[in-house]
């Protein structure tokens, strides 16, 4: 029944047929059970593990390599050859692939895990009217038109329609569906109100959510997949995980590379088709074999093998970076997308407010016969710890307020009129409640204030263990006062009283909402001597003024405290009793911002990054929230930047278009709210991060750029989230999102120099294949180059220290290239004499090398017709390992000066020298040290196809290497002048990635 909520207690109890009286009968049950189906969310069906497995093949450069492994092999088998030597390359390939599925796979099983986690907030157990008797039954078997009773603790089996209140009220914790900070008192009276939403259904309590106070009778109106926790699942499973900007650009980056290479391979096959009927190659289609492989041997050389592992270990470190700021990162790509964050939604309560009630502001009667009158106090402390000190109006400390009458009998009053709990959890290291938030700040309130008749009190708490101090002297008050008699809470009365007894002496505390308090009181305590005297119209008057001013202009929750002294013999409490108080004082709290929310809400709009406050709770709440944070001050006021959902829902197609760019807050949302306006900013190419702990939040949690879930929210939450902050605070955002940027640069300059050394490894084989020498490197000595010489130091890379202005900057855009135009034409430029150098060193050995036979070049080029024609040289030496060995050599050598080069995209290394990331220099120490291992162990020069190096071969190897580095200082000295910038113009590809916008540099 979808308006239950609008309809009277009668017309839901006759849709259904039932009688409140006797419940549903049996036959009644089983129709509604087939009509309805049953109390469950419904399992959704999983993708297939061998599914899961085909999907992370599903890429344009996975496919090239698994092609080039398959060529690979055939070819090996079709020239005959057997052992480690034909399968090493196929297999070695296949290894990372399966190594990056197994990443892939366990990554999207757990976000199956979100679903799943829903079901926990489903109630095990109902008390259920049936065939006029109640019996406790699995929830579920319930079904709509069920009656089931509610009472304190009781988690909510289905969506229900209030319909008796056995209670003076009913409040439920329903912050898990709407993200309220208070419990909400629930009605039978229908909802009158248009477009209601979650909290305007005052008679609906939902599934899931939890009863905190009093007892009542409802009727079942949804289950299963048809109540409010199911619509939530619903939008969960609609949501589809977008790809992350790193993940797009690679994608591009991809196709870019499969169309290069694959021209590359056919331009390199075509251009030699002359020498397929060479001799050596006996025969036409042999010949075409070989350069078939040469083709495939320059595929293997232009593919990055080693990127997919090195971006997941460059962002792998980057979490345990993040996790050190309270960002625990679940999803790895996340970490990059933070860096391009532009919009954060986050949520208020716990995140920008410590979710914690604390008294602020305390107003007593100072005297009536001097002025002034009021006193008014304000009290330190945001969270539950029993910390914090009173301030007089002047803004000097209170040494001792429990010396002042009314602080005094304010303490007595929240100790005994209470009925929750304050402890410390030693395993959280926090202080925590039990009961109403509202209760819990009156605890607190009273330690603050301490205990009267101790000049050493203050000192003398701190001494006492963090269990002992959490309700020390609230459990002194309670064992001075013995409660005798309860007044519990009522709607109408709107306040609550205790009777107790003290030295032979009744005395009645009370609490509750001003107006109803200071109506019943027709005495005043003053603070200046304890005396009580008569409350004078004027007094009255003040008073309210300073609960309007508190209420209003403040948004404080107030609440008055008031006693009584009773007859020595009465036992019990009757409404009667309520009359002629002594008014003591009135308090007003509110959850409280945290305290370093302002500067991380500065730091995001020098960074260029919104935050949009986003809250189940009422407008004034929230504006004014906003304002105490003060990082809203340049807002002269909130006009056309503060919306209720409903506003917002109202506003035309192009006036919401102008709301989203200039909103700041939006308040009284439900679920589908959030969902929404992450789907709104992202039409507007917004990345958008949102925060959420409830099961509410899920869905946009899910459908957002990045969903950052707190670390005391749900389990729904955390498993729909890409992020979770350890310690719920909006600031540890700010910091992930500085860490994103960094380590995007990094993983930028990483790729960079694994673009730029597969360039030179491409040239070096194109070059070689147009001069028609023999061919310089083997296919199984790119590979090693390729995994470890390149992989060890693109890793270190990402070790680079963050900028000191990396928050300082507009956040990128989510279009901009990891390699732009100019930035493409100096990578070209410096792979273009990697490849030359490499080709440089093989023909060196040949034609000038001592140790070499100093062969004509022209001989070099016709070394395939040398078996058809007599030569002064044998023609074994064009199968010699020397040649290769130095171009191995080069290329892993020049590569190691070329990472050097990345340790800035702009700074020379004078400025940016060497030691400033040990990992890279250690990464390089490595490298050579494996390249070396190669050379001079046995067994593997054997199977790599290299032979150890005389140490004039070594020279050569570094006089051709160490230019690499002259080369690119001076492309860093154009980049850092405005001759770079004008180049940049010109060499700009826009078939290769988007422009980006070289001033944001």
């Amino acid at each position: 029944m979808e308006d239950a909520y609008a309809r009277s207690i009668t017309e839901v109890l006759d849709f259904f047929g039932v009688d409140p009286g006797k419940g549903l009968s049996d036959s009644q049950v089983a129709l509604h059970s087939k009509i309805y189906g049953k109390n469950v969310l419904p399992e959704e069906t999983r993708t297939p593990f061998w599914k899961l497995v085909l999907k992370q093949f599903d890429d344009l450069l996975v496919k090239i390599l698994i092609a080039a492994a398959a060529v690979s092999l055939v070819l090996a088998l079709i020239n005959g050859e057997t052992g480690l030597a034909a399968f090493l390359e196929p297999f070695v390939i296949l290894l990372i692939l399966a190594a990056n599925a197994a990443v892939g796979v366990i990554t999207e099983t757990n976000a199956e895990k979100a679903l799943e986690e829903l079901r926990a907030y489903q109630a095990d157990i109902a008390t259920v009217l049936r065939n006029g008797c109640f019996s406790i039954l699995p929830a579920t078997e319930l079904v709509p038109g069920d009656i089931v009773e509610v009472s304190v603790g009781c988690k909510v089996p289905a969506d229900m329609r209030m319909i008796e209140m056995l209670s003076n009220q009913l409040r439920v914790d329903q912050a898990i569906l709407t993200g309220e900070s208070c419990s909400v008192e629930k009605e039978l009276e229908s909802t009158i109100a248009t477009n209601a939403v979650y909290q305007d259904k005052t008679n609906i309590i939902f599934s899931g959510t939890v009863v905190v106070v009093g007892r009542a009778r409802a009727v079942v109106v949804g289950v299963g997949a048809n109540t409010a926790m199911g619509n939530i699942r619903d939008s969960m499973l609609r949501t589809d995980d977008e790809a992350t900007p790193l993940k797009k650009k690679l994608d591009e980056f991809g196709t870019f590379l499969a169309k290069v290479i694959a021209g590359i391979c056919i331009l390199v096959w075509i251009v030699n088709i002359g020498h397929f009927h060479d001799p050596s190659h006996g025969g036409f289609l042999r010949g075409a074999i070989h350069y078939f492989k040469i083709a495939v041997a320059l595929a293997v050389a232009a593919i990055p093998e080693g990127l997919p592992a090195v971006v997941t270990t460059c962002l792998a470190l980057g979490t345990k970076r993040m996790a050190r700021l309270n960002a625990i990162v679940r999803s790895l790509p996340s970490v990059e997308t933070l860096g391009c964050t532009t919009v954060i939604c986050s949520d208020k309560t716990g995140t920008l407010t410590t979710n914690m009630m604390s008294v602020s502001k305390i107003c007593a009667v100072h005297s009536v016969h001097r002025g002034p009158t009021i006193a008014e106090y304000s009290v330190s402390g945001t969270s539950y710890a029993p910390e914090g000190m009173i301030f007089g109006s002047s803004g000097l400390q209170i040494e001792f307020p429990a010396q002042l009458p009314c602080l005094l009998h304010i303490a007595m009053c929240s100790a005994v009129c209470n009925e929750s709990i304050l402890q410390y959890n030693p395993d959280r290291g926090i202080y925590e409640k039990i009961g109403e938030s509202t209760e819990v700040a009156l605890r607190v309130l009273a330690e603050k204030v301490g205990l009267p008749g101790f000049d050493s009190m203050p000192s003398a708490l701190h001494m006492l263990t963090k269990h002992e101090r959490a309700s020390y002297c609230n459990q002194y008050w309670e064992s001075q006062f013995k409660k005798v008699s309860v007044l519990e809470f009522s709607r109408d009365r709107k306040m609550m009283s205790v009777l107790c007894s003290r030295k032979q002496t009744k005395i009645m505390f009370s609490k509750g909402a001003p107006e109803s308090i200071v109506s019943r009181c027709s005495n005043i305590l003053c603070n200046d001597d304890g005396s009580t005297v008569p409350l004078s119209v004027a007094v009255r008057d003040e008073l309210e003024s300073r609960f309007h001013s508190f209420a209003g202009k403040e948004t404080l929750r107030c609440l008055s405290l008031a006693f009584k002294q009773m007859p020595i013999g009465q036992q019990t409490l009757s409404f009667e009793d309520e009359k002629d108080l002594t008014f003591i004082g009135l308090v007003g709290m509110l959850d409280p911002p945290r305290e370093e929310v302002r500067n991380a809400m500065l730091s995001c709009m020098t960074a260029g990054i919104r935050v949009i406050v986003v809250t189940g709770d009422n407008k004034s709440t929230a504006e004014s929230l906003c304002n105490k944070i003060g990082a809203f001050d340049h807002l002269e006021d909130f006009s056309g930047r503060s919306y209720t959902a409903s506003e917002f829902e109202e506003l035309p197609a192009l006036q919401q278009t102008l709301a989203l760019q200039r909103m700041a807050l939006f308040t009284r949302v439900e679920p589908s709210h959030k969902r929404m306006l992450v789907e709104a900013l992202q039409h507007q190419n917004e990345v958008v991060a949102m925060t959420g702990d409830g099961v509410n939040d899920a869905p946009a949690l899910k459908k957002a750029d990045i969903g950052i879930a707190m670390g005391s929210g749900t389990a729904v939450a955390k498993s729909a989230s890409d992020m979770v902050l350890a310690d719920d605070n909006f600031a540890s955002i700010v910091a992930a999102v500085a860490e994103g940027r960094a380590i995007y640069n990094n993983t930028k300059q990483f790729i960079r120099y694994m673009i730029s050394s597969n360039i030179g490894e491409v040239v070096c084989i194109f070059v070689a294949a147009v001069l028609g020498i023999p061919d310089t490197l083997a296919p199984v000595q790119l590979l090693w180059v390729n995994l470890v010489t390149d992989g060890l130091p693109a890793i270190a890379i990402g070790f680079n220290k963050q900028d000191s202005d990396v928050m300082k900057a507009k956040p990128r855009k989510v279009n901009e290239a990891v390699v732009s135009g100019w930035l493409f034409f100096r990578y070209l430029v410096i792979g273009a004499y990697v490849g030359l150098a490499t080709v440089a060193g093989f023909v060196w050995w040949f034609v000038y090398s001592d140790m070499g036979p100093k062969l004509p070049y022209k001989e070099l080029m016709n070394f395939d017709s040398c078996s058809t024609r007599e030569t002064t040289y044998p023609c074994s030496i064009f199968d010699d390992r020397h040649p290769s060995t130095v171009s191995m050599t080069v290329l892993v050598v020049v590569e190691m000066f070329n990472a050097l080069n990345n340790l800035s995209e702009n700074q020379s290394l004078l400025v940016n020298p060497p030691w400033s990331n040990l990992w890279l220099v250690a990464s390089i120490v490595l490298t050579m040290l494996l390249h070396i291992l190669i050379l001079y162990v046995h067994p593997l020069s054997i199977l790599f196809s290299v032979t150890p190096l005389s140490w004039a071969e070594w020279k050569v190897v570094l006089y051709l290497s160490f230019p690499v580095i002259i080369i690119d200082e001076i492309l860093k000295f154009f980049s850092r002048n405005s001759t770079g910038l004008r180049l940049g113009l010109r060499f700009r590809r826009p078939d290769l990635l988007p422009k980006r916008e070289l001033r944001d540099k």
